[in-house]
């Protein structure tokens, strides 16, 4: 006996995956509810009169009394509202989501939470409820992009506005948070960076562990040619564009739809059925738009046309969890579909008008969408009437077999699209050109002038060996003007890491300038060497020079405090290597040979004195976020501990640069050794400088714990053992004296800086770091 399948809605994605099903020998029989003037009339086919309503009880009992084998649900609402479990109830299985992994679709909010949590390519994004229109506007004026208003719930396809500027934006969000244009949709919103780039619908096959998606399609949403007009529920597709090449397609699978289906699985909502997603093809690489969980319209009738495998056959593989058991395969081909429309749609318009078909040329399918049968007569009933698609060898073969047939069918007041895959033709032709380097994404000119807008930073580190030019091919450092007499020079390099993702968020970019600076100097004052020169890397996929001046002011910044000088630096243009920016550091310095730290001398008795740290650096940001984001607050959120400043940019707050405190008494001779307290916490980072065999204890309830090491802990629920060794918890240096120099040395370094210094601990015959009194910082 063969499959009975229960296809749920009416529109020309039902006729179209009718149609297909009805090509398999799998199958025995179709059922569509309640179905069209189109799916009447296919093979193996029959439409139902059952409400598609919750709870679907006349659904459910008509599937069980008829054997049903598997259920195919067409739009979204059903599976938003459960419709899945209600069929899984009663044992009957369904190739679409549960309702929790349909919130995919369902809350753009909680997509785009998702996407934040397992690092899916995506735009910016800031999420506000109703009652924080004040907080709404504020960003939309602040956030330094032109901006996205999405309503994050369903909004049959009308909740996305696109302002033109800031005052449009504000205008959209007082009639969505306000005036409740969507209704109860706009209970949140999501405010989002508006990408820019050639946009693609990617419809992908899974059974909850394996994906496997079909060509890129390119849909056309505006009424008018030339993308012009209000935007509809779709004028026309075609696939594969062009655009979503080899290594665009192999990048969306691997960072985006695997990811996907890998996060869904293991948050415990499993992905089974059609993963819809929207991409824009930006310079730094595809990023996701949307979600949807099911097959899109009208991109289902392009591709049911390239479709050269049995779908019921792939669709009982994903319900039964075994989609690496069959093989799809599409054809070497083009398909395109063209829809015809009521006058007047996407506005109010006519129904009942009587619909006309005359010989359709071969090699095209006519889907109806919104049709009906009336007295024997097939009449409209919907704004968007019918789907004509054709495939052929070329793209252009196939749009002249659409258009053909568009001219056999009539009804009052047809309209349609006249330029459906008009970007493809476009660029087919522009591909005869010489290409230059700005096509391939990389500005020249953006270079220059960013090396225009930073000469003035970069001058204003000069020094002596130095005189801070930029320009040439190499930086030039004349170490003999620094009067030393025996100089070993040493070397660091370092980033940031992800801490600037914080930084782009709140669109703040020259702190983390400094932190590049920060954390190479440091690393070489602690040897006892004196900073002499430095220099960046910027490496993005496009240019902004405004972004990327403001780093390098940071880093022009950094250098003054260091006393060093910026003598040059790289700035890399990739398209596609990176998703915003990245950075690294290298600094030089000099220290006379016989002051090079640490110093052979340390033993057990010398005291380690703390100079406290500015927060938290620049380590552990990778954990920090992932705090935050369990926290319920946001980088704009007011400091938990501090209302006057956002919790964004006072994680922020630069890493302290400790060279003019503790380089004159390294000098001196007083000091031992240091330790950069970085990455690895005091666990790590004290024991490089300790002679072997040698350990030390540090007295964790000497120093106060400054408030946002104990935010973490708690939202965080970190154990003091491992703040030890994760993070600097308000000590970024560590200094080794002998004791009967203590109060000389605290004297010189109080002399050269007015930061907080303890004495937190002792050399200690026993190696390792022994962390004392670790209690105190939770009851404290």
């Amino acid at each position: 006996m063969g499959a009975k399948i229960l296809v749920l809605g009416s529109g020309g994605r039902e006729h179209a995956l009718s149609w297909k099903l009805a090509q398999s020998d799998l199958v025995e029989h179709i059922y569509v509810c309640p179905g069209n003037g189109g799916t009447a009339a296919n093979p193996k086919t029959t439409n139902l009169g059952l409400p598609l309503t919750p709870p679907y009880q006349e659904l459910v009992c008509f599937a069980v009394q008829n054997e049903v084998s598997l259920v195919l649900p067409g739009p979204e609402e059903p599976l938003v509202l459960g419709v899945e479990k209600h069929f899984r109830k009663v044992g009957v299985p369904v190739f679409g989501p549960s309702e929790l992994a349909a919130r995919m679709e369902g809350s753009k909010a909680f997509s785009k939470e998702f996407m934040q949590r397992h690092g899916i390519p995506t735009a910016k994004f800031r999420i506000f409820s109703s009652g924080q229109i004040d907080d709404a506007i504020d960003y939309v004026r602040n956030c330094g992009f032109r901006v996205v208003l999405k309503a994050s719930g369903l909004a049959a396809g009308k909740g996305v506005l696109i302002p033109g500027s800031i005052d449009e934006a504000v205008e959209g969000l007082q009639q969505i948070m306000m005036e409740n244009v969507f209704g109860a949709a706009g209970d949140r919103v999501v405010i989002e960076e508006l990408l820019e780039g050639p946009e693609i619908s990617v419809l992908a096959f899974s059974d909850g562990y394996t994906i496997v998606p079909l060509p890129a399609a390119q849909d056309h949403k505006r009424i008018g040619e030339g993308d012009t007009g209000p935007n509809t529920g779709g004028m026309g597709a075609y696939a594969p564009a062009p655009v979503a090449n080899p290594v665009i397609m192999d990048r969306i699978v691997r960072e985006t739809l695997r990811p996907t289906v890998d996060g869904m699985r293991k948050e415990g909502f499993p992905f089974v059925g059609l993963l819809f997603t929207g991409f824009m093809i930006t310079d730094s690489g595809p990023k996701v738009l949307e979600y949807n969980v099911r097959f899109g319209d009208p991109e289902t009738e392009a591709l049911m046309l390239l479709l050269d495998a049995d779908l019921a056959a792939i669709l009982l593989a994903c319900a039964e969890r075994r989609l690496d058991s069959v093989q799809i395969s599409t054809r070497r081909a083009f398909s395109v579909s063209v829809v015809l429309v009521s006058g007047g749609y996407p506005g109010p318009y006519p129904k009942g008008k009587q619909i006309k078909i005359g010989d359709i040329p071969s090699g095209v399918v006519v889907f109806q969408c919104g049709t009906v049968l009336k007295d024997n007569q097939l009449v409209t009933s919907g704004g968007r009437v019918m789907a004509v698609s054709a495939a052929a060898p070329t793209l252009e073969e196939a749009l002249a077999l659409a258009y053909a047939a568009c001219d056999k069918i009539s009804f009052g007041g047809m309209a349609y699209r006249r330029d459906i895959a008009h970007r493809a033709l476009a660029a087919s032709k522009n591909t005869t050109k010489g290409l230059t380097y700005a096509d391939a994404g990389v500005s020249v000119d953006a270079g220059n002038a960013l090396v225009t807008a930073i000469k003035p930073y970069v001058h204003s580190t000069r020094r002596p060996g130095s005189d801070a030019e930029i320009g040439g091919f190499g930086g030039i450092f004349d170490l003999k003007a620094t009067g030393y007499d025996d100089p070993v020079l040493v070397a660091g390099t370092d980033g940031v890491g992800t801490k600037l993702h914080i930084a782009i968020e709140v669109g703040l970019h020259d702190t983390v300038g400094i932190d590049l600076v920060a954390m190479s100097v440091n690393d070489l004052v602690v040897q006892g060497a004196e900073p002499l020169l430095f220099l960046d890397y910027y490496g993005c996929s496009k240019l902004d020079v405004t972004t990327a001046a403001e780093v390098v002011k940071g880093i022009a910044q950094g250098c003054r405090e260091a006393g060093c000088a910026l003598i040059g630096g790289e700035t890399a243009e990739m398209p596609g290597m990176y998703r915003d920016y990245d950075l690294a550091g290298f600094a030089v310095g000099a220290v006379e040979r016989h002051l090079i730290l640490p110093r052979q001398d340390i033993a057990p008795g010398d005291v380690l004195l703390g100079i406290a740290s500015s927060g938290l650096h620049s380590n552990g940001f990778s954990l920090v976020r992932k705090i935050v984001s369990l926290s319920g607050l946001s980088y704009s959120s007011p400091c938990p501990w501090d209302e006057n400043i956002s919790l964004g940019k006072y994680l922020l707050e630069p890493t302290r640069i400790y060279v003019k405190q503790v380089l004159p008494v390294a000098k001196a001779g007083v000091l031992k050794g240091m330790s950069h307290i970085t990455g690895g916490g005091f666990i790590e980072n004290i024991p490089r400088v300790l002679p072997q065999g040698l350990g030390c204890y540090i007295d964790a309830s000497a120093w106060p714990l400054p408030p946002i090491f104990r935010f973490l802990m708690q939202h965080g629920s970190v154990e003091p053992l491992q703040m030890a060794r994760t993070f600097n918890n308000g000590i970024g240096l560590i200094v080794i004296v002998d004791k009967d120099q203590v109060e000389r040395a605290l004297d010189l370094l109080h002399q050269n800086g007015n930061v907080p210094i303890y004495k937190v601990g002792e050399v200690t015959e026993k190696s390792g770091v022994e962390m004392r009194n670790l209690k105190y910082w939770a009851t404290h």
